[in-house]
């Protein structure tokens, strides 16, 4: 049994990172920036924190034995907006809970939540993680530079890091829906459900897009904690399906037996195909997503959105 740091632990996918890692045996300190959040088992102990706080993070890595990083700010667009507010949680953030971890004077896993937004638009595909990192926005520059964070600390023998870059994450765990209506799949079954006219897609809706569940990233985090080696810096992709717009439409129509209406915008300077090579992690991590075809994520998402309604 490992004690594990969550940050963000009430997130879309905290959520699901914690029950996964309940699920193998572990005790959780879930760390949270809202005080009240009910503790949702005897074996998870919820402390407030703010990773823009350094004196907040002490008491949260505390007798923890490992580290599992998800609390940032996600959204691609609004970074552009506000790119310093990005910096300060997301890479500032990191550094603070780095810190923490090194002034406990023990070496842990710690295991960053990334994101394929690091790569950029590569022409090679798939992408593997040899890949340049090259992000065209604030998220994916504050991303990378979190990961290079944690690169440093494990070269400095602080950390055993591990960054997860996940692709785009769907699906839901216990019916809890994304409430991120900017990604594609949310909002096109809260379109089914009738709350919503239309689904907007750039061009044709041929673009394709590498998908993967909620529940296999969370599997993802708990094998990542147990692979973690002191001093060393492992990166792996996770993403499972690669799929467009057009077809994620199809198929939620189909499942959701609702028509879903859509608006069509000029085509968008955006990469043709963005799909992950996973084959690092399936190796080194044995990793296998179960959950990630189309159909069985489109069918949780629109599971969980009838149970929000």
């Amino acid at each position: 049994m490992v004690r594990v740091l969550v940050t963000g632990a009430f997130g879309y996918v905290g959520y699901a990172v914690t029950r996964a890692l309940l699920e193998c045996g572990h005790e959780i300190v879930a760390m949270t920036t809202q005080s009240g959040r009910p503790q949702p088992s005897d074996r998870v102990k919820v402390v407030v924190a703010d990773v823009r706080v350094p004196e907040h993070l002490k008491m949260a890595v505390d007798g923890v034995d490992a580290v599992a990083h998800l609390a940032a700010l996600t959204r691609v667009r609004e970074s552009f907006d506000q790119p310093d507010e990005y910096a300060m949680v997301n890479a500032a953030g990191t550094e603070n809970l780095l810190a923490a971890v090194a002034d406990t004077g023990r070496v842990l896993p710690f295991i960053h939540a990334s994101t394929a937004a690091v790569y950029g638009t590569p022409e090679k595909q798939p992408i593997g993680e040899d890949c340049e990192p090259a992000p065209t926005s604030p998220y994916g520059l504050t991303k990378l530079a979190a990961d290079d964070a944690v690169r440093d600390a494990a070269s400095r023998g602080i950390v055993a890091g591990v960054s997860l870059r996940a692709f785009n994450i769907a699906g839901a765990v216990d019916q809890r829906p994304d409430p991120d209506l900017t990604r594609i799949i949310p909002k096109a079954v809260a379109v089914a459900a009738g709350r919503f006219d239309s689904v907007t897609v750039n061009g044709d809706g041929t673009a394709i897009r590498d998908y993967v569940h909620l529940a296999d990233l969370a599997d993802a985090f708990a094998r990542a904690i147990g692979a973690a080696k002191p001093g060393n810096f492992e990166v792996y992709n996770i993403g499972a399906t690669p799929a467009s717009v057009a077809q994620i439409i199809d198929i939620a129509r189909a499942i959701t037996g609702h028509e879903i209406p859509t608006r069509h915008n000029p085509p968008a300077p955006e990469a043709p195909e963005l799909r992950a090579d996973t084959t690092r992690a399936r190796t080194e991590l044995e990793w296998i997503p179960v959950r990630s075809s189309l159909e069985q994520i489109i069918s949780d998402a629109w599971a969980a959105e009838q149970s929000a309604s």
